[in-house]
């Protein structure tokens, strides 16, 4: 699975979230990561939290449960986690990378509260077809595309003062 990357807005007031483009992968190299209780440290995290966050962020929820993990540890285990597929990744709006581990590895996009960050995967046949009609169209094959839906969820929504 390719890596994904959008310019994203989550959990914070930064600028609104805009599709950008994924990088297309042409070969792959299976790095056998080394087990250490870091890496597990952070595996567990991961399975723990629902929505996108920081390596900073984890780092720091790390930290709160006594964790000892250092910070560049965290970064190179989220490297390590995107490239082999393991970890799904957002780009924020000022470019830092923003990290889930999804229920699933196949291809799927997600949707994603701008307030809270909450994570929906879903599924997008009728865009796997639409993607693949363009490129043919324009004369092109092996598609690969992106797409990554923004909104505010119900929980947030109920909880915003109600506009005139």
């Amino acid at each position: 699975m390719a890596n994904r990357k959008v310019d994203a807005a989550v959990g914070s007031a930064r600028s609104r979230p805009v599709a950008v483009g994924r990088a297309r992968r042409e070969r792959v190299v299976v790095v056998q990561q080394k087990a250490t209780r870091q890496r597990a440290a952070i595996i567990e995290l991961l399975s723990d939290v629902e929505e996108f966050r920081s390596a900073q962020q984890l780092h720091d929820l790390l930290s709160a449960k006594g964790s000892t993990v250092g910070l560049a540890t965290v970064y190179r285990a989220m490297q390590a986690l995107t490239e082999s597929g393991e970890v799904d990744v957002l780009r924020s709006g000022d470019g830092e990378a923003l990290y889930r581990r999804c229920d699933r590895r196949a291809h799927h996009h997600h949707l994603v509260c701008r307030s809270c960050g909450t994570t929906v995967e879903i599924d997008g046949p009728s865009v796997e077809s639409w993607a693949s009609t363009v490129g043919a169209a324009h004369g092109f094959t092996g598609i690969e595309h992106t797409i990554e839906l923004f909104g505010t969820c119900a929980t947030c929504r109920a909880a915003q003062p109600p506009t005139r």
